[in-house]
């Protein structure tokens, strides 16, 4: 497996759920990274966990050792050099229909099997709500660009224009912090950090998300999983998964209607349990 991820390997859940089930050796290919050792095979497949450069070098190392090309897609967002690797794999794997469906159009004959990324929600279907006063609205997410933490603050104002006293809870680091803790000045808005949503979600009447774009989207699948509604625009599994989908440009209005209206969650995407998930993601390398 080509990663991108430092912190995969033993230990972490999704690898140790993966390699119980094969001999599974990952590479990293990434920041700092040129062409790192391979690792003594054989190996029968070479799976990358993206289309794009790494995609690319998984190609190549495929095309050396002589194994099958496995391309995991995130992202309906191809550009030229993702189309080009995807028309060289002999499977694909996406996380949601809705990438699916986009592969499908780009002309993209290799088997395509849609698995989601494994979330263990058991947790947060656990959340009782714990009563609180002020209505409180709650994002989780890096503070980074992508994720456009800036428009939760001007969500923020919007509903309060609109007469819901409310807070928000911005669950998160990155490099945007001081931006928004400037920006944030005279608003109710907290800043915990990088925690444990359960916690929070037990407090939370609303779940925001501001993404512009979502592999995804593990976050709103928790907050549905513990009963609360979400608020979001068209990314990841947004739609499928049951959340309240609108304009990016309607995310105040519409969360305010859920915070007056009290609304629930409702998680209407079917989770696998783990051994069908390694089952079925065996099956999609083939």
């Amino acid at each position: 497996m080509i990663t991108g991820d430092k912190k995969f390997g033993p230990g972490h859940p999704r690898y140790d759920l993966q390699a119980s089930v094969c001999d599974l050796s990952v590479v990293y290919w990434g920041r700092g990274s040129v062409f790192p050792k391979i690792p003594p095979g054989p190996f029968g497949v070479v799976t990358s966990q993206d289309p794009f450069w790494r995609g690319l070098f998984a190609w190549w190392v495929a095309r050396r050792i002589g194994a099958k090309l496995n391309i995991q897609v995130h992202t309906s967002v191809l550009n030229a050099l993702g189309k080009f690797v995807l028309r060289r794999a002999d499977s694909v794997r996406v996380v949601s229909e809705k990438i699916r469906q986009h592969i499908v159009a780009i002309g993209i004959r290799a088997p395509i099997t849609v698995l989601p990324i494994y979330v263990d929600v058991s947790k947060f279907r656990t959340i009782t709500p714990q009563p609180h006063g002020q209505k409180t609205i709650l994002w989780v997410g890096r503070f980074e660009d992508e994720k456009d933490p800036l428009l939760a603050l001007n969500v923020l104002e919007a509903v309060r224009q609109e007469g819901v006293d409310a807070a928000l809870v911005m669950l998160g680091t990155g490099s945007l912090e001081k931006s928004l803790t400037a920006r944030a000045k005279g608003l109710p808005v907290q800043f915990p950090g990088w925690r444990d949503p359960a916690a929070y979600l037990a407090q939370a009447d609303v779940v925001l998300s501001t993404s512009k774009h979502e592999s995804y989207g593990a976050s709103i699948i928790e907050a549905l999983a513990a009963g609360v509604a979400v608020v979001a625009p068209d990314v990841g599994v947004a739609r499928e998964a049951g959340a309240i989908v609108v304009p990016r440009s309607d995310l105040g209005h519409a969360t305010a209607a859920a915070l007056r209206a009290g609304a629930r969650g409702e998680l209407k995407l079917a989770l696998l349990d783990p051994e069908e998930w390694v089952k079925r993601w065996c099956g999609s390398l083939q």
